[in-house]
């Protein structure tokens, strides 16, 4: 069986991680010091998640027998949303920066449906892919609570 087509899809995966990473590395060195300890510790957890979830791939990737990319999302797909995440952010205004993680949420949930979707990607590392998009849902919803918190 070839597996290039879902080596690519798990790469792209790894790279939403990354990006994910970044994006959050980049949220809690712009949040204003004080009232922001709450997100700087949610935005550390996710980024734990996500170095989580990248070795998980990264694993899946070697086991199909391919090699790892790794980076940050470069091309136009619709990934590119942490990207634009990491370039948004307008002096540490916690309604900002938690708008802007909702985007690069929203991105992530896109790029595991689409995965998923993929009928080249193994039943076997759709499950994996599930319980993780599962996981990345509700740290959204944890982001999107407080970013309606935040504007209130």
């Amino acid at each position: 069986m070839n597996h290039d087509a879902c080596i690519e899809a798990l790469n792209d995966l790894i790279k939403i991680n990354n990006d994910r990473i970044e994006g959050y590395e980049k949220a809690i060195d712009e949040l204003q010091d004080g009232e922001n300890g709450d997100l700087k510790s949610l935005f550390s957890e996710m980024i734990s998640e996500s170095g989580k979830y990248k070795s998980e791939l990264q694993s899946k990737v070697v086991a199909y027998g391919g090699s790892n990319d790794g980076g940050t999302t470069t091309s136009g797909k619709l990934y590119r949303a942490w990207m634009d995440v990491r370039a948004a952010f307008s002096g540490g205004d916690r309604a900002s920066v938690l708008s802007n993680c909702e985007a690069g949420e929203d991105a992530a949930q896109k790029a595991y449906k689409s995965a998923i979707e993929d009928e080249d990607v193994m039943e076997e590392t759709k499950v994996l892919l599930r319980e993780q998009k599962q996981s990345l849902r509700s740290s959204h919803d944890k982001i999107k609570v407080l970013r309606d918190q935040a504007k209130a």
